[in-house]
């Protein structure tokens, strides 16, 4: 395979996936920002706001107003610490997002296990490795955009 074919699908691939997401934040009332946070939040637990800005990336004025179109929807809610009323802590409602995205994961989910499935366990290690590798570079540049920039 052409390394150029290869990085044509590659785009691709990370094009097509942000598209479905943003399709699937649309589907059920929240912009792909939101879809991704409330993802990160399921993920990662619940975090104070000033957490998920400094791990996101966002403005804490962009992470307020994700906090509060997801708290809108029932997706998240704020829990003020009896200790310091002035710090707010993030709880993602994972049961009204199972109602949400369930339906669509699991199709999703399901074709995906065919796919894996297909694959041997040698094709497996050389596709877990690229995306590793993939990951860990775009986390270099991310980091050194951030730097240089002072974000």
């Amino acid at each position: 395979m052409e390394i150029e074919v290869f990085k044509k699908t590659t785009r691709q691939y990370f094009e097509t996936a942000l598209s479905m997401h943003e399709t699937i934040a649309t589907n059920v009332g929240l912009s792909g920002t939101d879809h991704k946070y409330l993802g990160y939040l399921i993920e990662n637990g619940e975090m104070t706001a000033g957490e998920l800005a400094k791990r996101s990336g966002l403005t804490t004025g962009a992470i307020t107003g994700v906090i509060d179109r997801l708290e809108k929807g029932k997706l998240v809610k704020r829990k003020f610490l009896q200790s310091d009323r002035r710090k707010v802590i993030i709880v993602p409602n994972l049961e009204r997002a199972n109602q949400l995205f369930s339906p669509i994961f699991k199709k999703l989910q399901k074709e995906t296990d065919h796919l894996i499935s297909s694959f041997s366990d040698r094709e497996l290690e050389v596709v877990h490795r690229y995306f590793e590798s993939a990951i860990g570079i775009m986390d270099k540049v991310t980091k050194n955009l951030k730097e240089t920039s002072g974000i």
